[in-house]
């Protein structure tokens, strides 16, 4: 049998269980894997910063349901990548971090780039481990996806010595495990899913609210709504689940909505500091919590059932029932819905300049319509523009969850174009959060993704300077940048770049950045505001 080396048995493992991608800043501790990519015909994508490989890897996973994967170096390399595998975590995604691990024959001498990364792993990962002998790693790299793709799903991390990567071993003593062996979603017994229809069936006022938890599955949610005649919600991964317009599309009114509501049903649903941690739902609500990690259903909310299982299998068995709907409560939801859009979308229409934010959220929705995809990076500029979006595709609105990272949005998109090369890609940054990865577009010049970006560009931190004029208002520090300008480096590293002050100028800049064929940004200057944004109100 002929000879392989350890990281050619890393990349045909990787490939056996359908990876096709790795994210990857290069470094010479992950050298002997890179041949083996090569040598197995993964596409190697090289990014700038081991964070940006991190948040591509898992957009990968969010976009097409197989496992996104992450390579870097030892040392820095890995330690570089914690936010963005603490950001998969935090939203339940499935991906895979390899680091490369200084040579095991030089264990406790210190090393190049020595150190022990695993235990760093551990309180943000599924698993964490360490592939110590190349007839193993095939098995190791098994174990980890089996773990990554366990309940909601999670991050993993696995580090290889860079020694163990370039070992030559017999093939023959190498095992290949074939794919996880779980191949059908968790759904429930068919007396369950009538004790949930019955549920439903007896309620005036039932809300749908579909979170993180929930898995695309398109048209699922458009139909479950009609079905039910439900107002319906959806937050995290599930944006885009329901199509843009939909007459029982929710976008201003949930919390009035789960308030007055008599029954929900929440599909893959945390109730942390997004939803108020559940407070604001009365205790009379009958809450239905269907979820596949059992840990998050009673999570600062106790249910009236508590269900552990797929939301998205659950949602499609649901719909082979005979489910009633309330047209009293639809016209009351729309009504409640319309004067909160008029109230929320003040300024759309301003023609002011500096541009008004809302004005900004318009122009920019319109533009990348229903096929799009989206990621989202910033603070205010992204809670005022993420519920303008027409996406109509679920999954296809990119943000960073629960974890609030900034700086996601350069690597979601790169993966975005990576995967759906046909789409329209775009990001829509704050001037704050460009700051993180906004070199990125090096990457998407240096191989041809041509990812449209919109900057709203207000010189400010604008939710933290908010939340400082509000408590410390003698004492605001920190909160200023100053408009900065951020097209004119993305056109001196090869992409198309303009400046817009004029809000009727916004959309012929979006079609001429789209037009010139390259990664593009259009810098928006736009009016600071003063408005609390949720995550402190709450």
């Amino acid at each position: 049998m002929p000879f392989v080396h350890g990281g050619q048995i890393m990349a045909r493992s990787l490939k056996q269980h359908g990876v096709d991608t790795v994210f990857v800043l290069t470094g010479g501790h992950i050298m002997g894997f890179l041949d083996g990519c090569v040598l197995e015909g993964l596409r190697v994508v090289d990014v700038r910063h081991e964070q940006a490989a991190a948040h591509a890897a898992e957009a990968h996973t969010r976009l097409t349901g197989r496992l996104g994967v992450a390579a870097v170096t030892a040392g820095p390399g890995v330690t570089d990548t914690i936010t963005g595998v603490a950001t998969a975590f935090a939203s339940g995604t499935p991906m895979m971090v390899i680091g490369g691990r200084h040579n095991l024959r030089q264990e406790l001498m210190g090393g190049l780039q020595e150190m022990d990364h695993v235990p760093l792993f551990r309180s943000i990962t599924k698993w964490a481990g360490t592939g110590w002998q190349a007839t193993r790693l095939a098995e190791t790299i098994s174990v980890a996806i089996r773990h990554a793709f366990d309940g909601r799903g999670g991050p993993v991390f696995l580090d290889v010595p860079m020694d163990v990567q370039v070992d030559q071993v017999d093939e023959a003593d190498v095992v290949f495990p074939m794919g996880i062996g779980v191949n059908r979603e968790a759904g429930v017994s068919a007396g369950v899913v009538q004790e949930i229809a019955d549920i439903l069936a007896s309620a005036e006022r039932p809300v749908v609210f579909g979170g993180g938890g929930l898995k695309p599955a398109s048209g699922l949610m458009d139909s479950l709504a009609e079905a039910l005649g439900a107002p319906t919600f959806l937050s995290g991964r599930s944006r885009g689940g329901i199509r843009h317009g939909h007459p029982l599309g929710g976008n201003y009114s949930r919390s009035l909505c789960l308030a007055q509501a008599d029954v929900i049903l929440a599909l893959g649903v945390d109730w942390d500091f997004r939803t108020a941690f559940g407070r604001a739902i009365p205790e009379a609500t009958r809450v239905i919590h269907v979820d596949a990690d059992a840990a998050r259903i009673g999570w600062n909310r106790l249910p009236y059932l508590g269900v552990v299982a797929d939301p998205a299998t659950v949602a499609a068995q649901l719909l082979e029932e005979d489910l009633t709907s309330s047209a009293e409560w639809v016209e009351a939801f729309r009504e409640i819905e319309e004067a909160m859009c008029s109230a929320k979308e003040q300024g759309s229409d301003s023609d002011a300049s500096p541009v008004h934010p809302n004005r900004f959220a318009a122009e920019v929705g319109a533009f990348f319509g229903p096929d799009s995809i989206v990621a989202v990076d910033g603070g205010d500029i992204v809670s005022t523009t993420a519920r303008r979006l027409q996406v109509s595709r679920p999954g296809h609105v990119l943000d960073a969850g629960p974890f609030g990272t900034l700086g996601a949005g350069p690597g979601y998109a790169i993966a975005a174009k990576v995967a759906f090369p046909e789409a329209r890609v775009g990001i829509v940054f704050g001037d704050g959060a460009f700051g993180f990865n906004g070199f990125e577009y090096d990457t998407m010049v240096r191989l041809g993704l041509p990812i449209i970006g919109v900057l709203g560009n207000d010189g400010v931190w604008n939710n933290i300077k908010t939340v400082h004029m509000a408590v410390f208002p003698e004492r605001v520090v920190a909160a200023d940048l100053g408009r900065r300008p951020y097209a004119a480096i993305v056109e001196a590293m090869g992409g198309h770049g303009e400046v817009v002050s004029d809000p009727s100028e916004i959309r012929p800049a979006l079609e001429r950045a789209e037009a010139s064929g390259l990664p593009s940004l259009v810098e928006v200057h736009i009016e600071e505001t003063r408005r609390m944004s949720s995550n402190y109100a709450s």
